[in-house]
């Protein structure tokens, strides 16, 4: 099974640049994901994570080899992920 993977430079730095801008605002400021200690978004998080890890993965330039791989760090879904993950933070933080 074939999973298409962009790999031009543009999309990498596009990659690493969603990927380091959302875990630096998670950092900085965890109230965008926690209002306190009992109010984490899981949810939210474990998506936000997703998308992270899959920005990071193809930012800096590794290509997966096998397609289950491929799928689960494909670039396009990291971006849709980090995308609703920064609209939920910006609709709802």
């Amino acid at each position: 099974m074939h999973v298409p993977y962009p790999h031009p430079l543009p999309a990498r730095l596009l990659s690493l640049t969603l990927a380091v801008t959302l875990a630096m605002l998670i950092l900085i400021y965890p109230r965008a994901i926690a209002v306190s200690i009992g109010d984490v978004r899981h949810g939210l998080l474990t998506l936000l994570m997703w998308g992270m890890a899959a920005g990071f993965v193809h930012g800096v330039g590794f290509v997966p080899r096998l397609w289950p791989w491929r799928l689960l760090f494909n670039p396009l879904l990291g971006w849709l992920l980090m995308g609703y993950g920064t609209w939920w933070i910006v609709v709802n933080g």
